[in-house]
């Protein structure tokens, strides 16, 4: 029977870091070893040259440099894991076209020629899109939800995505945004948290994220997830990290697994979902280490390890692309699909965007063919309203890509307004994505702007 997509079981690879010249002589050894990975990172223009030499053209480097002295929200940041990846099976003579073709590359390495020339940015886009630090209960704690916090531990990550919708706090400055800094130490900082969650009972699900918990010093993270655990309204604890990917290496390391080990038996024994969530965006990126890793996690205890993807235009933007992602994650690394997020609208980020009506065929596209559990909702997070599934649109206007939305609670900012609940709050496609009467008339309020 011909189906629209065609499954099968593809074996992972791990690609061949020897045929990248700079790592001709890295052995398996280095390779596994977190302590190289970290030290080889890939930081600068310099850098990437070292690896990848005359495999590339003057003209992407070229390009590279234009996109990080006038584009770039994130500062250059790429484990050898994640480098690796891109255009794994290219022959040499076609890998300059590869790479610059490759979805991993797209949304971890952009490049000036990738960026929308017209709009580069949304005219609603906003540095912290979601209003995460409007919200903030005390410093780094997110209090968006009713029974559910974000606590951000740290600012910093094993890798830099391009697309991050915390560029506004998270990274080193770049040539064109100057990030915020926590005031507080991190362990007043954390005290805080803690001292907050303590004093309110309402809340039961804490993710804990940053940044990444990858970067902290594993005593810190451990020391910190243990005073949760302690905490009897907490229940669900989700430790966020997208170096499960980027940096498999990191959750292999003896002293992490022995660390997940003894919170994941406090954990059980207290009745406390304890979980990894991880982002990975393209089957690319998944690698027998990376199912290691994942494997390792679930033989310590978690009790489940699962992806929050983002949908890229030229990344994943395809019923085939996500469902490869979603057979990679499920059947290589048994790590669960769980969300895909409409790419937020921080600046710099509209060429990644895809419209409300893309992401609904998505959603349609996929179903029926993975297991209900491991079928992820494709989800828009809308400014001061949070998760929506793309079908909960209250009305949409495709021509100008306005859609409205509504919803059941108040943030931690709205308890003394009576119409939160009521009021409908917008969300804005690309405009790219436009038929041309809506983007002559965005153009239009732009005129209208500047005049």
């Amino acid at each position: 029977m011909v189906q629209p997509y065609l499954y099968q079981r593809v074996e992972l690879i791990e690609p061949d870091w020897t045929r990248l010249p700079g790592w001709r002589e890295v052995t398996a050894a280095q390779w596994e070893s977190v302590q190289w990975q970290r030290a080889h990172c890939v930081k600068n223009l310099a850098q990437l040259r070292a690896v990848l030499g005359d495999l590339l053209a003057e003209s992407f480097y070229a390009d590279l440099t234009a996109d990080q002295e006038r584009h770039a929200t994130m500062s250059m940041l790429i484990p050898p894991q994640m480098l690796n990846t891109m255009a794994a099976t290219a022959a040499l003579g076609s890998f300059a076209d590869a790479f610059y073709a490759d979805p991993v590359r797209r949304y971890m390495l952009p490049v000036a020629s990738d960026r929308d020339t017209e709009w580069p940015s949304h005219p609603y886009a906003e540095r912290d899109s979601l209003h995460e630090a409007e919200m903030w209960a005390v410093e780094g704690l997110t209090h968006r939800y009713p029974t559910k916090v974000l606590a951000e531990l740290t600012n910093t990550c094993p890798q830099y995505c391009g697309h991050c919708t915390r560029m506004d706090l998270v990274g080193n400055s770049t040539a064109t945004v100057d990030k915020h800094r926590f005031e507080l130490k991190p362990a007043d900082r954390h005290d805080r948290m803690l001292a907050y969650l303590r004093a309110t009972p309402g809340v039961r699900d804490v993710v804990v994220s940053g940044g990444d918990v990858a970067n902290l010093p594993w005593p810190r993270l451990e020391s910190f997830v243990g005073s949760l655990l302690e905490i009897e309204n907490v229940r669900d604890i989700r430790l966020a990290s997208k170096g499960l990917i980027g940096l498999p290496q990191h959750w292999m390391d003896d002293e992490v697994r022995a660390g997940m080990e003894r919170l994941a038996r406090v954990a059980r024994r207290r009745g406390v979902g304890l979980a990894v969530h991880t982002h990975a965006n393209s089957a690319a990126s998944i690698t027998p280490l990376v199912a290691r890793a994942a494997g390792g996690l679930l033989d310590a205890g978690v009790r489940d390890v699962r992806n929050q993807g983002v949908l890229l235009r030229g990344v994943n933007d395809s019923v085939p692309a996500l469902l490869d992602l979603c057979f990679a994650l499920l059947d290589g690394a048994a790590i669960t699909p769980y969300y895909f997020y409409q790419c937020d609208m921080i600046p710099g980020s509209e060429h990644w965007r895809l419209s409300l009506a893309q992401a609904q065929n998505l959603q349609h596209g996929i179903m029926g063919y993975l297991p209900g559990f491991a079928t992820p909702r494709i989800v828009a997070d809308v400014p001061y309203v949070g998760k929506r599934w793309v079908h909960q649109v209250e009305s949409y206007d495709q021509v100008r890509g306005i859609s409205t939305w509504t919803k059941n609670y108040r943030t931690s900012i709205e308890s003394d307004d009576t119409a939160a609940i009521s009021r409908v709050y917008p969300y804005y496609d690309p405009i790219h994505a436009l038929p041309a009467a809506g983007q002559a008339w965005w153009r239009q309020q732009a005129e209208r702007a500047a005049s």
